[in-house]
């Protein structure tokens, strides 16, 4: 059962958003407690980036409500947006790193953007966050320099820089060997719980992610159609999660696109010469 609003940090009511006529959400709801790690899966295109982009305040719904913190994302002055997404940390796809700033000038970007801390503070901050992914002896790197999963663990160390309240990660196993991606998916949990913070992950990593969250929501065609704890997910009857987490062909999502059948397209070929 998703948790009641009063134990929520994230809350999305009746949540519809479209790229012009393009509707791509259609009455989402979903709740994001605290303190714990929920994971939004679905095929691609489904709106699960966006829905870490409305969380984000970067756009706005279309209708229903977005809340955050107990604040209503679309009733918020500009000022009272920017404040509340400095406690929030985001881990972009494949990292995005500042590919001209060292490693240690990575993770101290956002505490000199939005902190006045003197650099003696920054650089003692900074260590311990590396020191956190297992990387403090990496600093002086630049991106360059760095494997994808070393990449991605200082991503993660910048992405918690200011101690948020909300991480957000976008499919943050995306390329990693296996080694890499274990790495990662310990240190997102614990991260989130030595933190106190609440998790949103997207990815389409079943395995991994069933071993470290506490709860899954899937999405199709702009809606939740499924969710569950991991226990729930892994014995779950229903067709569209039974094909997602057996990786299945057959299934509520066909194969092929919607199309006339083969021999029309043929045939109507063969008539046109």
């Amino acid at each position: 059962m998703p948790p009641s609003t009063s134990d929520s940090l994230v809350s999305l009511r009746n949540v519809r958003f479209a790229y012009g006529e393009r509707e791509i959400l259609r009455g989402i709801d979903l709740e994001i407690p605290r303190g714990k790690v929920v994971a939004i899966m679905g095929g691609s295109g489904c709106g699960k980036t966006t829905l870490l982009r409305l969380i984000g305040g970067q756009i706005q719904a279309s209708s229903g409500e977005v809340r955050v913190a107990d604040k209503v994302l679309k009733n918020l002055p500009k000022s009272d947006l920017y404040a509340l997404r400095r406690r929030m940390g985001m881990l972009f796809q494949f990292g995005a790193l500042f590919t001209d700033m060292s490693v240690f000038d990575n993770v101290a970007f956002p505490m000199r953007e939005h902190t006045n801390l003197d650099e003696t503070l920054i650089r003692d901050l900074v260590l311990m966050k590396l020191d956190a992914v297992g990387l403090r002896g990496a600093y002086k790197l630049m991106p360059a320099e760095l494997s994808g999963g070393m990449a991605r663990r200082v991503a993660l160390a910048r992405s918690v820089a200011l101690d948020p309240m909300l991480i957000m990660y976008d499919e943050p196993f995306a390329g990693l060997d296996p080694i890499s991606l274990g790495i990662i998916g310990q240190l997102i949990r614990r991260l989130n719980d030595a933190l106190g913070a609440s998790s949103i992950m997207v990815t389409h990593d079943v395995s991994e992610s069933l071993e470290i969250v506490d709860h899954v929501c899937f999405v199709s065609e702009g809606r939740i159609v499924a969710q569950g704890t991991p226990a729930q997910i892994r014995e779950s009857r229903d067709p569209f999660v039974h094909q997602f987490v057996h990786a299945e062909a057959d299934g509520p999502v066909p194969f092929h696109y919607p199309a006339a059948p083969i021999a029309e397209d043929l045939l109507g070929a063969e008539e046109r010469r």
